[in-house]
């Protein structure tokens, strides 16, 4: 006797252009999320796409000095450096093709700024920022770094297909990233007329998002009917940001940069952050 599995592609939800915000000392971002077309989708809290963008010399623009409790921000340089400093002391670049995943835990202050050789020289930057709620046993854990360098994110080529994997697994390759709860990031560029599936499991969220193509700037949200995606691209090439997600399913109170589940714990967090209890970057 034999079993046989029938694989779907999911379908989608729904198409939500990007709206554009000013963010730090004024640089422009696309916003996916959160817009009034969709507030999150868990348990990703917000996506925003910089760029890309040609500087003049002193053109450069960054987050300064900011704090973080209560989730994560994971930031994938596509072009240009990005310098990054914080409370705990630390300091490093984010490399073209490369990542940080900050876990901010109980709190911390950093500071994301194009690297000075940008702000002098200026040049190409774009990069994208996803911030990932954290589940509430983890919420005041200590903050945590994970430097991903370029050469350390792996790549495979399919029939027209790249795929560069941060986190989760798929295609005989595994991402790097270590996520807190069951997370799949990948960077999957298509030739034009190419296709290709992409696992999306059971019960998680799903989303896409088109960083080049026709459809640039468009988050697509798909429906939980399938166990895969179906990508893709007509007579241009595509370049798409693919997130699944296993939803946390717990309250969330978010203001600013602060996502706990209680508004005492929010209010808490105000409190710690003006009393310096966050700490402070040192220069």
């Amino acid at each position: 006797m034999t079993t046989s599995t029938v694989s779907s592609a999911r379908s989608p939800a729904r198409r939500i252009p990007a709206v554009r915000a000013l963010e730090g000392e004024g640089f422009e971002v696309r916003v996916p999320f959160p817009t009034a077309a969709l507030d999150a989708l868990d348990p990703f809290l917000l996506l925003h796409h910089l760029g890309p963008v040609d500087l003049a010399p002193g053109e450069a623009k960054g987050a300064p000095d900011h704090p973080h409790r209560g989730f994560e921000t994971v930031t994938y340089s596509i072009a240009g450096e990005i310098q990054h400093e914080d409370s705990t002391g630390a300091v490093g670049f984010i490399e073209p093709g490369g990542v940080q995943w900050m876990t901010a835990g109980a709190g911390v202050v950093h500071s994301e700024m194009p690297s000075a050789r940008m702000q002098e020289e200026g040049g190409r930057l774009e990069g994208v920022q996803l911030w990932v709620n954290l589940p509430a046993t983890d919420k005041m854990t200590a903050p945590r770094y994970q430097d991903v360098a370029p050469d350390a994110i792996p790549e495979t080529t399919l029939s027209g297909v790249r795929v560069r994997l941060i986190a989760g697994e798929a295609f005989g390759i595994r991402g790097p990233a270590q996520t807190r709860t069951p997370i799949f990031y990948a960077h999957v560029a298509l030739d034009p007329h190419a296709t290709v599936d992409v696992p999306a499991p059971a019960g998680h969220s799903t989303m896409t998002y088109a960083l080049r193509g026709p459809d640039e700037g468009v988050l697509t949200v798909f429906n939980g009917d399938g166990d895969h995606v179906t990508l893709s691209a007509g007579d241009d090439a595509v370049e798409l940001l693919v997130l699944t997600g296993e939803p946390l399913r717990e309250p969330v109170a978010r203001y600013g940069p602060f996502v706990m589940n209680s508004r005492d714990e929010l209010v808490q967090a105000f409190e710690d952050f003006r009393a310096g209890r966050m700490g402070a970057i040192t220069r």
